[in-house]
């Protein structure tokens, strides 16, 4: 009951420094061999994923975004699998009008976000999620068992209920866009009681995964 306490103190806080330290504390949760990629894709230029042409952008997900996406060796090799069937079946078209739409969405529409993303093979509502939001860090934060555990640790959300119902591991993309929006609105909470432009959804999205991971590491030595 006390983590659970603490996590909604947390959350109800808008301290700049109390959240600041946990953003920090995320770095210290990335493996060591996953640092220099960790920080690219903290670093990722929007206009020149835009710009890529689709080989590139196909390269991009394979090499980069898959790699830092799905850490487990296992489904990394799933979802590649699955993201070579554009080449396996010369479809790259298909890709390349994904890329198009992936820049061309109202980027207030989570839910339309999320959709087109998951087009892309290999990514479900937490992968599409991710992918948008090192694209576009100021609509969009990840969606995954992490932020789900997190925020059903929140005593009074006043989404509690449907947060509450959703499967960590099987994020419906309508409940995607619902805890995007959570993330959106704690940003904008955080820039305006600190008359800061710093926090971004993807910002709190590094933080509820911190936060999880630093529960899990407390409770399993």
């Amino acid at each position: 009951m006390g983590v659970r306490m603490d996590l909604t103190y947390f959350w109800n806080s808008n301290d700049d420094m109390l959240w600041e330290e946990k953003l920090e504390e995320y770095w210290r949760f990335v493996k060591p061999e996953n640092l220099v990629l960790e920080k690219e894709m903290e670093r990722l230029n929007s206009e020149i994923v835009k710009g890529m042409l689709i080989n590139e952008f196909y390269y991009f997900l394979y090499h980069e975004y898959f790699v830092w996406k799905y850490t487990a060796k296992n489904r990394l090799t799933t979802t590649r699998n699955s993201l070579r069937k554009y080449i396996i079946q010369n479809k790259l078209d298909e890709l390349k009008a994904i890329h198009h739409e992936i820049f061309s969405f109202d980027l207030e529409n989570a839910a339309e976000g999320i959709t087109i993303a998951q087009k892309i093979h290999g990514l479900g509502t937490a992968g599409a999620s991710g992918l948008l939001s090192l694209l576009f860090p100021n609509y969009f934060g990840t969606v995954d068992q992490y932020v789900v555990k997190a925020l059903q640790l929140v005593e009074n959300l006043p989404q509690k209920s449907i947060i509450m119902r959703i499967s960590p591991v099987g994020i419906k993309s309508h409940e995607g866009a619902l805890l995007v929006q959570i993330m959106r609105e704690k940003a904008t909470a955080l820039n305006a009681a600190n008359h800061s432009l710093l926090w971004t959804a993807r910002k709190v999205d590094m933080v509820l995964w911190a936060s999880r991971q630093s529960f899990w590491h407390n409770h399993s030595r």
